[in-house]
């Protein structure tokens, strides 16, 4: 593989890659926490607190990846019943007030954060100013706004018919079961 594609690959799935590295120290940060105090008696007295900050951002950006994966839920069982032009517009149209959400709240947190928030505000414990910590919101927002405006120019330019990860499942569950009954 070349390192153009890797470079390419690596921030096509960014989000995955940092959901993951949070996601493994914060546990493992909440597990160094509950050895040392089960037995030493210590605790580290920043852990909890950032543990909690990692939590927030790791559950905010699995919401840019579930948007990647066209993945959140919505009502689309009613579709089976109209032409899939009526599916893919009315998808486009909700996917696009989405979209408009998002912004709006990106707009609302930014300003938040970089107007209305007291500089003086600290985390407890670790005595960073709390902005670094709400910087998250404005970032998800765009962020998921670019994977949701993505997947429709891949679903509505390209013709990618783009598959949930238990579409996709079901999708392979069924093709090996037909393999499966034309070998025997």
């Amino acid at each position: 593989m070349s390192a153009k594609r890797v470079i390419v690959n690596f921030f096509a799935n960014i989000e995955e890659y940092f959901c993951e590295a949070l996601l493994a120290f914060f546990v493992v940060l909440l597990f160094v926490q509950i050895l040392l105090r089960q037995f030493w008696g210590y605790t580290i007295p920043w852990g909890e607190e950032l543990a909690t900050y990692m939590f927030v951002w790791f559950a905010y950006l699995g919401a840019v990846v579930a948007a990647k994966m066209s993945a959140h839920n919505r009502v689309s069982f009613h579709f089976r019943y109209f032409p899939p032009i009526v599916k893919k517009v009315s998808e486009a149209i909700a996917d696009l007030l989405w979209v408009g959400f998002n912004l709006y709240m990106a707009w609302l947190s930014y300003d938040f954060v970089f107007n209305r928030m007291n500089l003086f505000w600290k985390s407890q414990t670790i005595g960073l100013p709390m902005k670094y910590f709400y910087m998250i919101l404005p970032v998800v927002f765009v962020l998921m706004s670019i994977r949701i405006l993505w997947n429709n120019y891949l679903t509505l330019v390209k013709g990618v018919e783009i598959l949930d990860p238990e579409a996709r499942e079901i999708e392979n569950i069924k093709r090996v079961a037909a393999a499966r009954a034309q070998q025997g």
